[in-house]
Parts: C-alpha cells; sequence; structure tokens
C-alpha cells in the first residue's frame, strides 16, 4: 500500500498535479498514521519531495510539512536552490513554513540544514535581500541599522517573527559556527551591491549633466527678448 501510494504521488508530481500527490500522501498518513507518511518520504525522490514543501500555502496546513523530518527538509532546501529564483521568495516561504511550525524542533532543522552541503549557502539566499540588517546585527545585536550604542540590544521575544529576523537571532546566539560562515557572506555581498549602487548612480548622475548643460544658457548670452522690437513700447 506505502509502496503504491509513493509511486502514485511520484507520477502524479511529473504530470505537474501538485495538489494530487499531496493528496495521496495526506491519505496515507490517514489510514496508516504520520510514521508510515513520514516513512514515505524517505523514499520519495528529494526533487518530488521539494515540488510538494514548495508550493506552500499560508491559507491552509499542509501535512507534508508538518511531518517532514529535518534531515529531508535540509536536503529539500539545498535542491530549491537548483531552481534559480533570484527573489528567493519560494525559499523563504519553504523555511519559515517548516522551521518554525514546531518551537521545539527549530534547532534540529537549523542544524540538519548547516549538516548538509549547501545548506549554509542556501541561508544566505534566504537573508540575501536583508544583508544590511543582519551584518549590523554582528556587531550591534540590533536589526535598526540606525541604532549603535549600548543597550540597543533586542532579545528574542522582540523579534519573535517566525521570520528572517528570529532565524538570524536564532543562528547569532544558538548555531554560532554557521553563523560564522554566513555573515562573512553577506558582507561581502552587501559591499559589492553598494559598490554596484554607487557606480549606477555615478552614471545616471553623467548621463544627467549634458542634458542640464544643453538647458542652461551659454555665460554672457544675451537674454532672450521680452518684446518684439518692431513693437511700439507701451510706456
Amino acid at each position: 500500500m506505502t509502496n503504491a501510494l509513493v509511486v502514485k504521488a511520484a507520477n502524479l508530481i511529473r504530470n505537474g498535479d501538485i495538489a494530487g500527490a499531496e493528496f495521496a500522501l495526506v491519505s496515507l498518513a490517514e489510514t496508516e498514521g504520520d510514521y508510515a507518511l513520514v516513512a514515505a518520504l524517505e523514499t520519495l525522490p528529494p526533487k518530488d519531495l521539494l515540488a510538494v514543501i514548495r508550493e506552500y500555502d499560508t491559507s491552509k496546513e499542509s501535512v507534508v510539512n508538518l511531518v517532514v523530518t529535518p534531515e529531508q527538509f535540509a536536503r529539500a532546501v539545498v535542491m530549491e536552490r537548483l531552481y534559480g529564483d533570484h527573489s528567493h521568495v519560494r525559499l523563504r516561504g519553504m523555511i519559515n513554513a517548516v522551521l518554525f511550525r514546531d518551537d521545539s524542533q527549530t534547532g534540529e532543522f537549523i542544524e540538519a540544514i548547516g549538516d548538509v552541503d549547501g545548506g549554509c549557502e542556501a541561508l544566505i539566499d534566504y537573508l540575501s535581500d536583508r544583508d544590511e540588517e543582519v551584518v549590523h546585527f554582528v556587531t550591534y545585536d540590533t536589526f535598526n541599522v540606525n541604532r549603535m550604542e549600548e543597550g540597543d540590544e533586542v532579545d528574542k521575544a522582540e523579534i519573535s517573527d517566525r521570520d528572517w529576523k528570529e532565524l538570524t537571532w536564532l543562528l547569532k546566539h544558538e548555531h554560532a559556527d554557521m553563523f560564522e560562515q554566513i555573515w562573512p557572506v553577506l558582507k561581502k555581498r552587501m559591499k559589492e551591491r553598494l559598490k554596484r549602487e554607487a557606480e549606477q548612480e555615478l552614471l545616471e548622475q553623467q548621463a544627467q549633466e549634458p542634458q542640464e548643460r544643453r538647458e542652461r544658457p551659454a555665460a554672457g548670452a544675451a537674454p532672450a527678448a521680452v518684446a518684439d522690437s518692431g513693437e511700439e513700447s507701451a510706456l
């Protein structure tokens, strides 16, 4: 029964019917229990498991997301990087949905991601659009880039957003070895990004200058005539 359902789910996934595949897996959990589903997910190819997990819908609870193990999920997270989603929207949705599903297992999921090749790189992508705040947090323990005084530090309760702030706090304070692999890369990327932005701004300014010179009257030029010389003055 289990093998047949796994084959069915895999075929549905390959045919693009992700909802049908998830329904088949949920049916297995309902008939044989969660442990049977966990075992089935272990035999499911990582790319197929990823296909189900990355369809995360915030409007409903996914049974697969609830029972997937840290090791299974870590493999799926690394594979997500192969999709080339430069916005990393799905990656963030996946990680948030599973990592924070159960506070007692959050640390296990983080460790599992760190243990698999490419795991820290996936977390770097996850935090990529928050590079400045993360780098600031390294030194000042606050995400507010305008605060740099002693006493500005935030504790976990203040940033328990089940999102990037909470994950960054956990990485720094509870998974320091992983964080040491992550934040220097983010800092390097941030410097490169700021350099590109500065260069782009300079190019835009230089392109604007000729236009401004064309519109500006030349030095010593006579002012435009107010009235036609042939007209009599009203005075």
